[in-house]
């Protein structure tokens, strides 16, 4: 999620992190040995042994942050949320030790990132999650996805001001994310403001080009504007949109739901397209209508099923 930062930190990290310091004891010197092996092991494709070196490089030198940086993305890596937690809150302490004051906004944004994962699970609160976010952005007031992930915070806290201001202010922050436009126009799209969700979702549409980052979110976008358009009563339009969306996604396995919208579309269409609504229900239905993808589409199912016997067509 959001490599770019992660990776411009971790390079600078790297150089700022592990050069050799002159006067540095034995341990704190072992400990950059050790965090150093930790990062070949990495390379090489052992976690658990990447783990254990900067675990032991920590325990040598509890002080160095950078350590607790490694071992907190690899805790996030195995989704080991308490222990990812732990090495956040280590981290800004050793950070504020060093420099007097906080300095790294990426570890407040971990901390947050952890506090939210666990209160997915139902073993925290929301607000929990709150504070170290704000913190982060105080800290880096250009942080986009730490705005993103407050929003989406406050959003589970029923505060939608809230969460529109801060995915507005992510966008702003770094308009090329597309990650961040559909949350909102979602947002936007459950609160009835159709207008706006169709303005963010066009906005996001041309940073979702193919071969690059941003064409993973293109079938999103444009599946959602085709949603939005549907809504406004801009059927051709819509049809467009999916169309679109379907050469997006290839053989579509992941997007499933791509057949049952331009079914449902060409079925609604005046004059009715028989023959290509029929096609694409039938292979939504035999796609995600039987077996464990059942229960996700069964509206939709049932639907597809609905549609096929008006258009004389056995599923």
């Amino acid at each position: 999620m959001h490599k770019v930062w992660q990776a411009g930190l971790l390079a600078g990290l790297v150089v700022a992190g592990f050069s050799p310091l002159v006067g540095c004891d034995r341990a704190k010197a072992e400990a950059v040995d050790l965090s150093n092996e930790g990062d070949m092991t990495k390379k090489g494709g052992n976690i658990e042994g990447a783990i254990a070196k900067w675990e032991e490089a920590a325990a040598l030198d509890p002080d160095n942050h950078r350590i607790q940086w490694r071992l907190m993305q690899a805790y996030r890596k195995k989704e080991d949320w308490d222990k990812a937690l732990a090495s956040a809150v280590k981290a800004q302490r050793a950070d504020e030790k060093l420099n007097g004051k906080k300095t790294f906004a990426p570890y407040w944004f971990e901390q947050g990132y952890a506090l939210s994962q666990i209160a997915a699970t139902g073993k925290g609160k929301w607000a929990d999650a709150k504070q170290p976010l704000d913190t982060a952005i105080q800290i880096d007031p250009n942080f986009a996805a730490a705005y993103y992930e407050l929003a989406q915070i406050l959003l589970r806290m029923d505060d939608e001001k809230g969460a529109i201001e801060n995915y507005n202010k992510a966008i702003e922050r770094n308009p090329k994310d597309t990650d961040f436009y559909g949350p909102l126009a979602e947002l936007y799209i459950n609160l009835n403001f159709i207008p706006q969700a169709e303005q963010i979702l066009k906005e996001g549409l041309p940073f979702a080009k193919e071969g690059t980052e941003g064409a993973k979110r293109a079938y999103d976008l444009r599946a959602r504007l085709g949603q939005v358009l549907e809504l406004k009563g801009d059927l051709s339009s819509a049809i467009r949109e999916y169309e679109a969306a379907k050469k997006t996604c290839g053989a579509c396995d992941d997007h499933k739901d791509v057949h049952f919208l331009l079914g449902a579309a060409y079925f609604a269409a005046n004059p009715r397209r028989t023959n290509e609504a029929s096609s694409e229900l039938q292979r939504f239905y035999k796609g995600a209508c039987k077996g464990a993808s059942a229960a996700r589409y069964r509206a939709e199912c049932d639907q597809a099923l609905e549609f096929s016997r008006k258009l004389g067509t056995n599923l």
